[in-house]
């Protein structure tokens, strides 16, 4: 992973999601408008809070809907608050 000038600030941290499936479990092949938005993303930077425990390259489940996207030098990122984050996946 290349290093990144993006320092998330207080309780925020920074997500990369992750590449859904393009295809089902049958082999059936999925148009772009029929994938769901990802749910599942590694965390690339935490904010400056010490209450924050994720760390970088956690894999973390958060909700649907949280977060602002953005695309920094092509790839896809998501900032979020810390505790917008369901769980931390093993």
């Amino acid at each position: 992973m290349a290093k990144l000038n993006i320092q998330p600030l207080g309780t925020r941290i920074l997500i990369q999601p992750l590449k859904q499936e393009s295809k089902t479990a049958s082999g059936l092949f999925l148009p772009e408008s029929a994938k769901e938005k990802p749910q599942t993303g590694q965390v690339v930077a935490v904010g400056d809070d010490e209450s924050i425990k994720l760390k970088p390259k956690d894999t973390v489940l958060f909700a649907k809907c949280s977060g602002t996207e953005f695309k920094y030098e092509g790839v896809d990122y998501l900032l979020m608050e810390a505790n917008d984050v369901l769980a931390r996946l093993n």
